[in-house]
């Protein structure tokens, strides 16, 4: 289940990784909320959960997302 926004934390600049807007948007989406599962994040942003699928998948090779359990997560 997703927490709640993390508002003390600004990010303050993307990493350069991200190079399309769907993996901006959901890398962003995951550090507001400090994680989400792919069912969450396809209601936050509408979008198909294949292409939520693809974007985790990206993110996590590039070693910028994680998933521990259940939900994905920023790596810090």
């Amino acid at each position: 289940m997703m927490r709640d926004a993390q508002t003390t934390d600004p990010i303050t600049r993307l990493p350069s990784e991200l190079d399309s807007a769907q993996s901006k948007l959901v890398y962003l989406t995951l550090e507001a909320t400090g994680g989400a599962t792919t069912d969450d994040l396809s209601q936050l942003l509408n979008m198909q959960k294949l292409s939520i699928l693809s974007v985790c998948a990206s993110l996590s090779s590039e070693g910028l997302i994680e998933r521990p359990g259940a939900e994905y997560v920023p790596v810090n």
